[in-house]
């Protein structure tokens, strides 16, 4: 039964369960998160007054109100958001029918389930170095309740020898053990529930302006050899944006999987890198332009875009070629007929804008250039606050407002190239990315959000061509400045730019370093990154793989068994030698143990026939059970014994018969 005089067990355990429970305030609803909380302060309370705790029927109506109010949200038991809040409902209701030791087992057990269903929201390193912590203390928990430990730090001391204890073996099952993937359904994902904002299927003139002001992390890229290009070929291709009906601007999928006229051809300089993609809410990968190879897990559209075979809302990670010189060959009727299109015949004034800059009656590149040196000689700005342009947003961005973001300029330049029958589209995707010099990666944010153009030209193919640059080159070289939406939001708390603080940008990038390889080591450790791994220490197979993992397995339990057998073996040594010492002490005043008699056995005629002894006796012996058959001896109980023992005297007397 549960220890009524002993709270400790009970006011660490709920501590632990409010812990563990605490990061999922911004997980559930706030409501089931509150009904937790309630529950939690009502089992609080009843430490202190027991009559408070609910009879039978109120716990009833408590259960099918928490199940009621876990309908009002989710419409199922089933996925992840639904899972978590009906496992915190039942550990909350749980905790209001605490009556025995069992109880606050299977409490522990619960919440140990809980802690590792923060994984599923967030896998950063700080959550990891969180769950620890809190189950440590839950372990302490379960130690106070099996052991009633006297003090608290003997307690804390324990916990993390078992953690220490344990460590290496789960290193060796992380490392070694094969990764097995398991289907999706499994787990019963719920709809884009890790999936974080980004680039979308759709573009308007200033759509992308939201995206520039967040500092949101999209991916990052690890280049082989530290071999990275130039700021202006570090273009990333994303979605590709066809068809407009003179506003939007949506991708086109009517081509996207016809077989390819003509393959791409690749010269110059090649880039081998990985990328490692963030929750998304699309199965985009995002490539330098132009990828040439790419994991086998994805692959590339008639729009020369790579995609995800295996959507997912997870982080995920890819293999990729690129070659920033490159020839994409012949276009098809279809797709001329595609990047040609208008939603109406263009305005008198359009047209006029077009032939002035010889649109009709020139070469293709002539009329490029043309355009691109009219951005740049005119009154035209880049800003990330653009006007709005709800009616006839391509002529009131050309002829009355001239200020825009990469979207305005990308949208108008196509636009014009199609009036003069020249094949273009809008590109999204990122350009540039600040390189992290502690870690040797490029981490390109949301911030970094960008669209340009392509144009098809005769014996090219699709060739980049970035308007903004025109008029913003710094855009291009640099990227958004991050110090100037911070400023615009009224959060620019200092800059990292600013010498007086490069130890914090350097501390910044330190940590951005550890959390990079923490993600691709621990948290995307699947089964390529594991073979990976074991291959460079020359683990190519299965079968050598569990030798070595039993080898070590083996190994590792031979040295905790010897340490635990030393450390215990020698308290039993001690405390049987300080029992002995008592029994020759009692032998020479003449009542020697039997040799079948037990300790507990011999002490009952020891007090028998030494009746003011009792109390010394009993400590004696209670002290030499628990360090010889107890569960955790332990060295404060060998030296109680050792003191007892040296201090015990008695006198022969007359034995009783």
């Amino acid at each position: 039964m549960l220890l009524k005089n002993n709270q400790r067990p009970l006011i660490f355990l709920l501590s632990s369960v409010a812990l563990i429970t605490l990061p999922h305030f911004w997980h559930i609803p706030l409501s089931i998160f509150g009904f937790f909380c309630a529950m939690l302060l009502w089992r609080f309370i009843a430490i202190w007054k027991t009559h408070w705790l609910p009879h039978q029927l109120i716990l009833l109506l408590l259960i099918v109100g928490g199940i009621a109010l876990l309908l009002s949200h989710f419409r199922s038991f089933l996925g992840r958001d639904a899972g978590t809040s009906l496992f915190v409902i039942a550990l909350s209701l749980k905790l209001l029918e605490i009556k025995q030791d069992r109880d606050l087992y299977l409490i522990s057990y619960l919440a140990f389930i809980i802690a590792s269903s923060q994984f599923l929201f967030e896998q950063s390193i700080l959550m990891a170095v969180y769950i620890l912590f809190i189950c440590g203390a839950l372990l302490t928990t379960l130690i106070i309740i099996n052991t009633q430990q006297p003090k608290t730090r003997e307690a804390i001391k324990k916990s993390a020898l078992i953690i220490a204890q344990a460590l290496p073996m789960t290193l060796v099952l992380f490392f070694l053990f094969p990764r097995i993937q398991a289907p999706d359904w499994i787990f019963f994902n719920d709809p884009n529930a890790s999936a974080k904002t980004g680039l979308s299927d759709t573009l308007e003139p200033g759509s992308i302006t939201n995206l520039a002001l967040s500092a949101e992390l999209a991916f990052r890229v690890k280049f082989e050899n530290d071999n990275l290009p130039p700021p202006r070929q570090r273009y990333w291709r994303g979605p590709v944006y066809s068809y407009t009906n003179g506003k939007r601007w949506t991708a086109s999928w009517q081509y996207a999987y016809a077989p390819y006229m003509d393959a791409p051809k690749f010269n110059g300089k090649a880039y081998k890198y990985t990328v490692l993609l963030e929750p998304q809410n699309k199965n985009w990968v995002y490539a330098l332009d132009m990828p040439a190879q790419f994991s086998t897990n994805i692959h590339k559209n008639q729009h020369h875009q790579l995609i995800n075979k295996k959507h997912s809302t997870h982080r995920s990670e890819h293999q990729i070629v690129s070659y920033p010189d490159y020839n994409t060959g012949y276009i098809t009727k279809g797709e001329f007929k595609e990047n040609t299109q208008l939603p109406s015949p263009p305005s008198e004034k359009l047209n006029n804008f077009v032939q002035q800059l010889k649109g009709f009656d020139a070469a293709n590149e002539t009329f490029i250039n043309n355009l691109l040196q009219h951005f740049k000689t005119e009154d035209f700005y880049y800003t990330l606050s653009p006007p709005l342009m709800e009616e006839n947003p391509i002529e009131a961005f050309l002829f009355e407002t001239r200020r825009g973001f990469c979207s305005h300029y990308a949208t108008s330049f196509v636009y014009l190239m199609r009036i003069a029958n020249i094949p273009a589209r809008v590109i999204g995707g990122y350009q540039g990315g600040e390189f992290n010099r502690v870690g040797k990666f490029l981490e390109i944010r949301q911030a970094d959000a960008h669209a340009w153009a392509e144009v098809w030209l005769e014996n090219k193919g699709w060739v980049r061509v970035d308007p903004t640059a025109a008029v913003a080159p710094e855009r291009v070289e640099r990227g958004v400045d991050i110090d100037e939406q911070l400023s615009q939001r009224a959060v620019n708390f200092m800059s990292f730019t600013n010498k007086n603080y490069s130890w914090l940008k350097k501390s910044h990038q330190l940590w951005q370093s550890l959390d990079y390889s923490w993600q691709r080591w621990v948290v995307q450790y699947d089964t390529g990154n594991q073979s990976h791994f074991l291959s460079s220490l020359g683990i190519n197979n299965l079968k050598t793989t569990i030798y070595w993992m039993m080898g070590l397995i083996t190994f590792i339990t031979l040295v905790l068994a010897a340490y635990l057998f030393k450390n215990n073996h020698r308290s039993i040594d001690k405390a049987s030698l300080y029992y002995l010492k008592f029994c020759r002490t009692l032998a020479k005043a003449g009542l020697a143990r039997q040799i079948n008699e037990s300790a507990n056995d011999f002490a009952v005629r020891v007090k028998y026939h030494f009746p003011e002894q009792q109390q010394k006796v009993t400590t004696i012996t209670h002290l030499y059970n628990q360090l010889r058959y107890g569960k955790y001896p332990s060295e404060i109980k060998l030296k109680k014994l050792q003191i007892a023992v040296n201090k015990y005297k008695v006198k022969a007397k007359n034995k009783k018969s």
